[in-house]
């Protein structure tokens, strides 16, 4: 049966603690959650009012902005960071066009920042739309950012690590961003919603309406899973038509939660990164895509490195992933034409070990 027929699968659905001592019963939730992961490639959060609130207010503030018109939200564009309006079709997936809409929310860091002022690749202020969208965005980042820190607690428990912090080390002061989707109809475009992909970073949070269109792939016994974060190895377009593919049903007041690149590396696959794709559907769809990440100089290294001198250096991998994925666009050229890459090899050398 093809996943284009939405027959829905029910996902495990969790309630977080408050907080995460490391007791017996976040010891047992955490080993659930991992189980989840690595039979699903997939869970859900269970969202409290508040939580739902601010995301809420947020897909209200993307349906508002989507509404403008096009030149308007075009405006709304840094040559500095990659925050900012992307219009449909400017991204592509294995060389296919996607028919998304999107504003990137990466860290709002203002233009006298020592950061902006040393020329750090992708440092600067956000171009909002307004200050109630930023109002909006900013609320909802702080909402999601914490069940980030409680999951990534929860992850490292259920591992069986003895250091609870060996993840939200990382995470302090953490490059979080955040990607607000909005889906055209399906009539309305001959592009596709999103193609087969996995994402780039450590944890993704993400909130969608009640139109639906997710797909994800769950881990399959043999089947190769490429290393992203490798030059040669992109997971692009991989394995879009072959099944299975389970189709993530929109549930009122629940966050999606999945590994990405950068965890599937740190366990040594132990978690993979979640291909995902996204088809359109017969009315528009708004979600929330949250990227919960390393410090912009953080390195991540395998839990077990013994032996080993692989590591991903997150504001390295981070530049190249956004070039790669945005090479018209006028960050990226930015970046190239003052030499910004430089700085990034600096920064390298003298990263935390």
């Amino acid at each position: 049966m093809s996943s284009d027929q939405r027959i829905p699968t029910p996902l495990r659905t969790f309630r977080l603690p408050p907080a995460v001592d490391g007791n017996d019963a976040d010891i047992t939730l955490g080993r659930a959650l991992v189980a989840a992961w690595q039979s699903d490639g997939i869970f859900q959060i269970s969202a409290t009012a508040a939580q739902q609130a601010a995301t809420e207010r947020a897909l209200a503030a993307s349906r508002a902005f989507c509404g403008r018109p096009l030149e308007e939200k075009a405006a709304h564009v840094s040559d500095l960071t990659y925050s900012g309006y992307v219009a449909s079709g400017e991204e592509e997936t294995a060389g296919e066009r996607d028919g998304s809409e999107i504003f990137t929310v990466c860290p709002d860091i203002p233009a006298d920042d020592p950061r902006v002022i040393e020329r750090w690749p992708c440092h600067g202020p956000a171009p909002w739309p307004s200050p109630a969208y930023a109002r909006a965005m900013k609320d909802y980042l702080a909402a999601v950012g914490e069940i980030g820190h409680r999951l990534l607690r929860l992850t490292a428990l259920g591992l069986g690590l003895r250091d609870t912090d060996r993840f939200t080390r990382l995470t302090e002061d953490g490059w979080h961003h955040m990607r607000v989707l909005r889906f055209p109809p399906a009539a309305a475009t001959s592009e596709r919603g999103i193609g087969a992909h996995t994402d780039y970073g450590l944890l993704v949070i993400a909130a969608q309406d009640d139109v639906g269109g997710l797909y994800v792939r769950p881990p399959v016994p043999g089947e190769e899973r490429g290393r992203n974060w490798l030059p040669g190895e992109s997971m692009a377009g991989r394995y879009e038509h072959a099944e299975p593919w389970t189709y993530v049903a929109p549930i009122p007041a629940v966050f999606t939660v999945f590994p990405g690149d950068i965890m599937q590396f740190m366990t040594g696959g132990a978690l993979l990164s979640t291909p995902h794709k996204v088809r359109l559907a017969d009315r528009e769809r708004y979600t929330l895509a949250y990227f919960h990440e390393p410090a912009f100089n953080a390195v991540a290294r395998p839990l077990t490195d013994a032996g080993t001198d692989d590591f991903i250096h997150y504001g390295t991998h981070f530049t190249n992933m956004f070039m790669r994925c945005y090479p018209n666009r006028v960050t990226t050229a930015r970046i190239e034409a003052e030499g910004r890459l430089k700085i990034l090899d600096r920064l390298r050398e003298g990263a935390p070990a």
